[in-house]
Protein backbone atom coordinates (compact mmCIF):
# COMPACT_ATOMS: atom_id res chain seq x y z
CA UNK A 1 0.00 0.00 0.00
CA UNK A 2 1.16 3.51 -1.03
CA UNK A 3 1.19 5.95 1.95
CA UNK A 4 3.84 8.65 0.78
CA UNK A 5 4.79 9.61 -2.42
CA UNK A 6 7.71 12.19 -3.31
CA UNK A 7 7.76 13.68 -6.61
CA UNK A 8 11.29 15.00 -8.31
CA UNK A 9 12.28 17.53 -11.04
CA UNK A 10 15.70 19.42 -10.75
CA UNK A 11 15.02 22.73 -9.10
CA UNK A 12 12.01 21.64 -7.49
CA UNK A 13 10.28 25.01 -8.08
CA UNK A 14 8.67 24.35 -11.51
CA UNK A 15 7.09 20.74 -12.88
CA UNK A 16 7.23 18.88 -9.11
CA UNK A 17 5.61 21.35 -7.13
CA UNK A 18 3.01 21.43 -9.81
CA UNK A 19 2.88 17.43 -9.68
CA UNK A 20 2.85 17.29 -6.10
CA UNK A 21 0.19 19.38 -5.23
CA UNK A 22 -1.85 18.07 -8.40
CA UNK A 23 -1.45 14.68 -6.54
CA UNK A 24 -2.08 16.03 -2.87
CA UNK A 25 -5.83 17.10 -4.71
CA UNK A 26 -6.58 13.31 -6.18
CA UNK A 27 -5.27 10.89 -2.92
CA UNK A 28 -6.70 12.17 -0.20
CA UNK A 29 -5.01 10.28 2.64
CA UNK A 30 -1.35 9.94 0.64
CA UNK A 31 1.02 12.11 2.08
CA UNK A 32 2.80 13.91 -1.54
CA UNK A 33 6.19 16.16 -1.09
CA UNK A 34 8.62 16.74 -3.36
CA UNK A 35 12.14 17.76 -3.93
CA UNK A 36 14.75 18.58 -6.54
CA UNK A 37 18.11 16.87 -7.54
CA UNK A 38 20.14 20.42 -7.34
CA UNK A 39 17.12 21.89 -5.59
CA UNK A 40 17.00 25.56 -5.25
CA UNK A 41 16.67 24.95 -1.68
CA UNK A 42 14.19 27.45 0.10
CA UNK A 43 12.93 28.91 -2.89
CA UNK A 44 9.35 29.50 -4.03
CA UNK A 45 7.56 27.90 -6.82
CA UNK A 46 8.27 30.07 -10.21
CA UNK A 47 5.65 32.92 -10.62
CA UNK A 48 4.74 30.88 -13.72
CA UNK A 49 3.78 27.79 -12.38
CA UNK A 50 1.88 29.28 -9.73
CA UNK A 51 -0.08 31.31 -12.54
CA UNK A 52 -0.99 27.73 -14.59
CA UNK A 53 -1.54 26.07 -10.67
CA UNK A 54 -4.39 28.48 -9.88
CA UNK A 55 -5.82 28.51 -13.20
CA UNK A 56 -6.45 24.76 -12.29
CA UNK A 57 -7.63 24.97 -8.96
CA UNK A 58 -4.36 24.68 -7.18
CA UNK A 59 -2.66 26.93 -4.83
CA UNK A 60 0.81 26.23 -4.67
CA UNK A 61 1.74 29.76 -3.23
CA UNK A 62 3.70 28.35 -0.10
CA UNK A 63 5.94 25.86 -1.78
CA UNK A 64 9.46 25.95 -0.94
CA UNK A 65 11.88 24.22 -2.61
CA UNK A 66 14.15 21.71 -1.08
CA UNK A 67 17.03 19.18 -2.22
CA UNK A 68 16.18 15.66 -2.67
CA UNK A 69 18.30 13.65 0.51
CA UNK A 70 18.72 9.98 1.52
CA UNK A 71 15.55 10.66 4.41
CA UNK A 72 12.96 11.75 1.85
CA UNK A 73 14.24 8.80 -0.92
CA UNK A 74 13.40 5.96 2.46
CA UNK A 75 10.35 7.43 3.81
CA UNK A 76 8.70 7.39 0.06
CA UNK A 77 6.91 4.57 -0.95
CA UNK A 78 6.68 6.08 -4.62
CA UNK A 79 9.13 8.14 -6.48
CA UNK A 80 7.89 9.78 -9.41
CA UNK A 81 10.31 11.67 -11.81
CA UNK A 82 9.84 14.14 -14.57
CA UNK A 83 12.21 12.84 -16.69
CA UNK A 84 13.87 9.19 -17.04
CA UNK A 85 17.36 10.84 -16.48
CA UNK A 86 15.97 11.92 -13.09
CA UNK A 87 14.92 8.59 -12.28
CA UNK A 88 18.59 7.04 -13.34
CA UNK A 89 19.73 9.91 -10.59
CA UNK A 90 18.32 8.76 -8.26
CA UNK A 91 19.01 5.39 -8.32
CA UNK A 92 22.99 5.78 -8.61
CA UNK A 93 22.70 8.11 -5.69
CA UNK A 94 20.22 6.26 -3.88
CA UNK A 95 20.26 2.48 -4.80
CA UNK A 96 17.94 1.85 -1.86
CA UNK A 97 15.50 3.00 -4.01
CA UNK A 98 15.31 0.73 -6.75
CA UNK A 99 11.90 -0.40 -7.81
CA UNK A 100 10.10 2.66 -6.23
CA UNK A 101 10.78 4.74 -8.96
CA UNK A 102 9.44 5.52 -11.86
CA UNK A 103 8.54 8.48 -13.89
CA UNK A 104 5.13 10.24 -14.16
CA UNK A 105 4.80 9.50 -17.71
CA UNK A 106 5.56 5.69 -17.45
CA UNK A 107 2.21 4.58 -18.38
CA UNK A 108 2.38 6.72 -21.60
CA UNK A 109 6.10 6.78 -22.35
CA UNK A 110 6.60 10.51 -22.22
CA UNK A 111 9.07 12.55 -20.23
CA UNK A 112 7.98 15.96 -18.55
CA UNK A 113 10.36 19.04 -20.10
CA UNK A 114 11.95 21.39 -18.08
CA UNK A 115 9.70 24.62 -18.55
CA UNK A 116 12.45 26.98 -16.56
CA UNK A 117 12.66 30.67 -17.70
CA UNK A 118 10.71 29.58 -21.09
CA UNK A 119 7.87 31.54 -22.02
CA UNK A 120 4.37 30.88 -20.06
CA UNK A 121 2.68 28.54 -23.09
CA UNK A 122 5.50 26.09 -21.93
CA UNK A 123 4.30 25.93 -18.19
CA UNK A 124 0.71 25.33 -19.73
CA UNK A 125 2.48 22.34 -21.77
CA UNK A 126 4.02 20.72 -18.99
CA UNK A 127 1.12 21.05 -17.14
CA UNK A 128 -1.36 18.75 -19.25
CA UNK A 129 1.37 16.37 -19.55
CA UNK A 130 1.75 16.28 -15.40
CA UNK A 131 -1.92 16.44 -15.44
CA UNK A 132 -2.05 13.39 -17.67
CA UNK A 133 0.75 11.30 -15.86
CA UNK A 134 -0.84 12.22 -12.36
CA UNK A 135 -4.11 10.67 -13.39
CA UNK A 136 -2.96 7.43 -14.83
CA UNK A 137 -0.98 7.14 -11.27
CA UNK A 138 -3.89 8.04 -9.31
CA UNK A 139 -5.90 5.36 -10.91
CA UNK A 140 -3.43 2.72 -10.46
CA UNK A 141 -2.72 3.74 -6.69
CA UNK A 142 -6.77 3.85 -5.87
CA UNK A 143 -7.27 0.06 -7.14
CA UNK A 144 -4.07 -0.89 -4.62
CA UNK A 145 -6.18 0.91 -1.53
Amino acid sequence: MIRSMLVVCVGNICRSPMAEYLLRRELEGIAVASAGLDALAGYAADPAAVQVCAENGLDITQHRARQLNAALVSASDLILTMEDAHRQEIMRRHPSARGKVFRIGDAHDFDVPDPYRKPLSHFYGVYELIARGAASWTSRIKALA
